[in-house]
């Protein structure tokens, strides 16, 4: 038997009446007849009693026959089995498993902390039981082998000045990632009978030693990018600027005072600090 087999055993009332009926019976007949006989039907009463189990909603019980696997009971219920048979108790519920942070190196080196929320449950009770040894165990375990490899799978985030760019990262892909997670544990995990229902990343950020630094890196990145923007726009208004004065024919400039204007202009739109206007009451060139 190399997979999971459901069974639906007695029914328990009807064997709950069955054991009364001879209980009692057999504890009258002793005290009216003393009878030796009516003991052995009490004590085989008592023997029946151990076969009654009873399955509670998303449950089941692994029936075992000295070692040969019998069968699983996956339908909550009241029921009756072979007295001889070990019940081992397998929960079908959902269940959720937050890992712990882990330090490791993505994919260009730098060593980040991260774990990962997983919501599983058990789908073949046959492999969960037989195949692994703890599979609660099991899933710790190769969750965890399941997110070392992906950090080292995509870099923290990408760093377009050092020509690293990447169509997926760790901190912007969040979709992405967590479905190349999800695959990879649910193939982990495959062999123990467990369904992946969720897998995502519950904490990322860089490890400590480092992390001052990249913050640093991440604030110089963000004022570089702003720079350019704000000259990029400074150099279009400029333009229009010059275009606008020369098309109104407002004022007559040579190349000289161009440049001078255009020196101007951009110091005060490129400029981190307001600028302070020097009012000129002469000529243009005073």
């Amino acid at each position: 038997m190399k997979e999971e087999k459901i069974i639906t055993p007695a029914n328990g009332y009807l064997m709950l009446f069955i054991f009364l009926a001879m209980f009692i019976g057999s504890i009258v007949g002793v005290i009216l007849t003393k009878n030796l006989l009516f003991i052995i039907s009490i004590i085989t009463a008592l023997f029946i009693a151990f076969g009654f189990i009873m399955v509670q909603p998303n449950n089941s019980r692994v029936l075992l026959l000295f070692g040969k696997y019998i069968g699983t009971i996956n339908k909550n219920g009241f029921y009756w089995v072979n007295p001889f048979y070990t019940k081992k108790k397998i929960s079908l519920r959902a269940s959720n498993f937050d890992s712990e942070r882990l330090k490791v190196n993505d994919k260009l080196g730098n060593p980040i902390m991260i774990s990962t929320i997983l919501v599983w449950r058990v789908q073949d009770t046959y492999k969960a039981a037989f195949d692994v040894d703890n599979y609660e165990n099991f899933v710790r375990v190769q969750t965890d082998a399941a997110v070392r490899k992906l950090a080292s799978m995509y870099p923290y985030d990408n760093f377009a000045d050092e020509g690293h760019t990447e169509d997926i990262t760790l901190r912007s892909s969040v979709n992405e990632v967590s479905e190349t997670l999800e695959k990879e544990i649910d193939e982990r995990l495959s062999i123990a009978g467990i369904e992946v229902l969720e897998a995502r990343i519950g904490y990322l950020a860089y490890a400590q030693e480092i992390a001052n630094a990249m913050l640093k890196r991440q604030q110089a990145t963000a004022i570089v990018a702003a720079r350019h923007k704000i000259v990029e726009g400074a150099v279009s208004m400029v333009e229009m600027a010059l275009e606008e004065l020369g098309k109104k024919e407002i004022v007559d400039l040579d190349e000289e005072r161009k440049a001078a204007m255009v020196s101007n202009l951009m110091v005060i739109l490129c400029g981190d600090k307001d600028a302070s206007p020097v009012l000129n009451t002469g000529t243009l060139n005073q």
